[in-house]
């Protein structure tokens, strides 16, 4: 069975080191949110696989992504698979993490906008996560960790 080491990550050195020691547990996976995009939600237009309409990292949040890959690396942590929800920003921010090769899931496409399949996509996120093995990421959204974790994330 694995479980969920949730790292709530600005930069790799503001984490406890109980934090990194919890990625070392047999089933542990680590979930973060997308690096800093700024604004929040996304226009009604937006389109999956087309950024020119979603709400991307900026400057910043890619030299964030770059900086915790940096750091997770640093203490020898990366990861067999690493899920991105469809969102370019989430794809960019697992893309420059460098951690392990990407692959897009539908069930951590963010619900901010719908509420109503956020049941749905949670129980298929902790589906996906049951099914997958080896070490494991996601990179996803606040309203999919606060569904899967009960805890807010920012940025």
């Amino acid at each position: 069975m694995r479980w969920i080491a949730v790292l709530f990550l600005l930069l790799p050195s503001l984490a406890q080191a109980n934090d990194w020691d919890a990625l070392s547990e047999p089933g542990a996976i680590a979930i973060m949110r997308h690096a800093l995009a700024l604004g929040t939600g996304d226009p009604a237009s937006l389109t999956i696989g087309d950024c020119s309409t979603q709400r991307n990292l900026d400057e910043r949040g890619r030299a964030q992504a770059r900086t915790i890959g940096d750091g997770f690396r640093e203490r020898g942590s990366t990861f067999d698979t690493v899920l991105s929800s469809q969102w370019c920003r989430t794809r960019e921010t697992a893309d420059l993490l460098d951690l392990g090769p990407v692959m897009e899931a539908l069930p951590i496409n963010s619900f901010f906008r719908d509420f109503s399949t956020r049941d749905q996509q949670t129980a298929e996120t902790l589906e996906l996560i049951a099914e997958t093995d080896g070490r494991l990421m996601l990179v996803t959204h606040q309203v999919n960790i606060s569904a899967l974790t009960g805890k807010s994330t920012r940025s």
